[in-house]
């Protein structure tokens, strides 16, 4: 099978990673791709959201399978326009994927479906943010209706800070707070079925314990050994399975990776939110944990022949993912510095690396984005994967840049993995 996946970042590397371990994988290309993926798959420069660009690079390449990574190339119609050509794609309509696209139409797809979720008010004026703040009360949380690449949310205790993101965004989803841990679980969909990968936890915000400003993510970890037992069948039948059926009744069918954004809260689960795409960085840990060949699940997905009642194979041990990310990520991360020692992190015996925001300059590699890199530690339980890492990232010299010491820290403490 010849596969082209779209997008530049960590989680399409991870991506192009786990399809270049597929023995069925006999032509791999990457678009725009980066310096890691141009080590296993063949990079071409084109903008992925480009609907007419793709599918010519997709005819031209005689691919067999296009997998979109991002969220943007989904809302510009990417898949529709390569449907239409005769090409299957792993990645919804642009129909479908506002269920990322618009935080409102999630909500109403999941009050349609009977989806539990946070109570929540659409808002555009002042006056209506001024109430529905007043309504929820703190911790106060503002999403963007839009799309924002993972940092559109703010929950805060400050009212000001609260009502400064609503006026900046013009539209938001204003929510109640829900308690407890928080879950990543993607479900591979062919419009009608889905199929579980395996749960993680990704750590949003800048800084150790969960502090500083909302980032696109800066590590997650799986498995969970805190999760409780029978959560991912009650999600597939509460959550995911219910908002298929509701987007297909829509006459939008849902093809592609649906992510599952939930609070295990003290009422039960919740929907956070949905995703129309693999999550990242979940992605770099769940895909290096999965045994079952990546390509025949996204095709049989992409053509509409998924066995809904397939589970995947999964190694067994555990995978910790650490993001090294640019000075100032995510405010006005810094490009342009030199990368040294990923080679020498490469050697940690468990750990590799995979180029998330990085380019090359005169035949140095260096910083090109706020998440420049995504240091994977494996192991047989979380102590010894998140130890993986770790030695992998201090071998990692950039200038200004900084990262959590804390992914999977509580999780690995607790004996299991």
């Amino acid at each position: 099978m010849r596969v082209l996946v779209l997008g530049s970042g960590g989680r399409e590397h991870a991506l192009a990673r786990a399809l270049h371990r597929d023995p069925s994988v006999t032509g791999l290309f990457c678009a725009p791709g980066n310096p890691g993926t141009a080590d296993i798959a063949e990079n071409h420069q084109l903008d992925p959201s480009d609907p007419t660009a793709v599918v010519e690079l997709a005819g031209r390449l005689r691919v067999e399978l296009v997998v979109v990574g991002p969220e943007a190339p989904l809302m510009e119609g990417v898949g529709d326009a390569l449907r239409r050509a005769g090409i299957p794609c792993f990645g919804p309509d642009r129909a479908a994927a506002r269920i990322e696209g618009s935080k409102a139409f999630a909500k109403e797809i999941m009050a349609a479906a009977g989806v539990p979720t946070a109570a929540a008010r659409v808002c555009e004026a002042g006056s209506e943010v001024a109430a529905a703040l007043e309504e929820f009360g703190p911790p106060y949380v503002v999403k963007d209706d839009g799309l924002a690449a993972g940092k559109g949310v703010v929950v805060t205790h400050d009212r000001e800070v609260a009502e400064a993101h609503a006026a900046a965004c013009g539209r938001v989803v204003i929510e109640e707070f829900l308690d407890g841990p928080e879950v990543s679980l993607f479900a591979l969909c062919d419009g009608l079925s889905a199929v579980p990968l395996m749960p993680a936890q990704d750590f949003k915000r800048a800084y150790d314990g969960g502090e500083g400003p909302n980032t696109g993510g800066m590590g997650a970890y799986t498995p969970l050994p805190w999760a409780p037992p029978g959560l991912v069948e009650e999600v597939m039948a509460t959550v995911v399975q219910p908002a298929l059926d509701e987007l297909r009744r829509r006459e939008t069918p849902y093809v592609g990776v649906l992510y599952a954004g939930l609070a295990l809260t003290s009422a039960g689960v919740r929907v956070v939110e949905f995703n129309a795409r693999f999550g990242d960085p979940e992605t770099q840990v769940v895909l290096d944990r999965l045994a079952t060949p990546l390509a025949g699940l996204l095709q049989a997905c992409a053509v509409g022949g998924l066995d809904p009642a397939f589970r995947a194979a999964w190694h067994q041990g555990a995978a910790v993912t650490v993001v090294v990310a640019a000075e100032d990520y995510p405010a006005a991360p810094v490009k342009g510095d030199v990368i040294e020692g990923v080679r020498e992190a490469g050697e940690v015996p468990g750990a590799y690396v995979l180029h998330a925001g990085t380019a090359l300059e005169d035949g140095r590699l260096v910083a090109s984005g706020g998440r420049v890199l995504n240091v994977v530690g494996t192991g047989p339980d979380l102590a010894a994967a998140r130890a993986a890492a770790y030695e992998a990232v201090g071998r990692i010299r950039l200038r200004g840049s900084h990262h959590r010491t804390d992914i999977a820290l509580e999780a690995a403490g607790s004996g299991a993995g």
